[in-house]
């Protein structure tokens, strides 16, 4: 028996291709997104609405309301998995995501920092949390850097723990700051895509973009990074370029994936490992099957927060925690913690 149940034979993987079902898991999630919401209009009136009738305000919760926070909850899941799969490929650590490595917490500190100085605009929010994601991440490399990138699970681990509890603590000291920003950045941080609006997800396009073509760009290189520095070079690749690139993707999807929803932990460990557990150690397949998992995981979480305490809602990083958390529980307690 293997470390990993990602290496599976080939036979036994190609019975039930992961893609195709991972694909379909995403669309479903998505529709039941649609579907499902702590107001009144049940599933019954909102599948009217997408099949062409229904009334006025089915219409507007379904169309104005619903649809954008799916498309805002898909953005965000496809960052923070493919985050997550980069930063697990780059350090060669399966307990590697951007909420244990300081990204998630150094884009807090500088988003909340930004709202206390009056920022209002989502593209400056935007730019802001990708500066912070870039320097919560540098911090951890930083502190990690006499052993490497590829250092050994519990002590990467426990610098990110360090640096992000450090940033958190500053990010309350701000709130305690400002009581009337508290209320807004005490929402924020919890996790939530609650009235999020299509002009804010269009505002973190663009820099998304440029990631996924980062993101298209390292890939090959940094499957060859997994062999070793030595066998990149050999191969043509610089290893210092791929870490700075791999580096600048994941401020870039981190930061726009927290400008839009906040903190939220856990999804991009839980995500990657998933897909690498169906894929196998290429990080170029585990790549793809991050696309779809990703938004599906945000979505059923999304819609889990609304639907459990309906009328009101949880946040949903509190959700997205309440799925993470048992996954790395299990990881720990396994004993089963070899770099990549």
């Amino acid at each position: 028996m293997t470390d990993y149940a990602c290496q599976r034979t080939p036979e036994s993987r190609a019975l039930v291709p992961p893609l195709p079902v991972a694909v379909f898991f995403a669309l479903a999630a998505a529709m039941a997104s649609l579907l499902w919401g702590a107001g009144p209009v049940g599933p019954l009136e909102a599948w009217q609405v997408l099949t062409g009738s229904g009334g006025d305000e089915a219409r507007f919760v379904v169309m104005e309301l619903r649809l954008p926070r799916m498309a805002t909850a898909m953005a965000t899941g496809l960052a923070l998995a493919v985050a997550g799969a980069l930063l697990q490929a780059l350090t060669r650590n399966p307990l590697a995501e951007p909420g244990l490595l300081g990204v998630s917490g150094g884009s807090a500190f500088a988003v909340t920092l930004a709202i206390l100085l009056g920022a209002s605009s989502a593209t400056m929010t935007t730019l802001v949390a990708q500066a912070g994601a870039l320097a919560g991440c540098s911090l951890v490399m930083l502190a990690t850097r006499s052993r490497g990138l590829a250092a050994d699970p519990v002590r990467l681990v426990l610098a990110g723990a360090t640096v992000t509890g450090l940033l958190l603590s500053l990010t309350s000291v701000m709130m305690l700051a400002d009581q009337r920003a508290a209320d807004e950045i005490r929402f924020w941080i919890t996790g939530s895509i609650a009235g999020t609006s299509l002009a804010d997800l269009v505002a973190v396009l663009p820099s998304m973009a440029l990631a996924g073509v980062l993101v298209v760009i390292v890939a090959s290189p940094l499957a060859a990074l997994s062999l070793g520095e030595r066998a990149a070079m050999g191969l043509g690749h610089r290893p210092g370029r791929i870490r700075a690139l791999v580096v600048v993707s994941v401020a870039l999807l981190v930061g726009g994936a927290t400008a839009l929803a906040g903190p939220l932990v856990f999804a991009g460990l839980v995500v990657p490992f998933i897909a690498r557990a169906l894929a196998g150690p290429d990080i170029r397949k585990t790549l793809r099957l991050c696309l779809p998992i990703g938004p599906g995981m945000i979505l059923v979480a999304d819609t889990l927060a609304r639907v459990i305490g309906a009328p009101a809602e949880l946040p949903l990083g509190v959700i997205t925690a309440m799925l993470g958390a048992p996954v790395l529980l299990i990881i720990v307690r396994s004993g089963r913690i070899p770099t990549l």
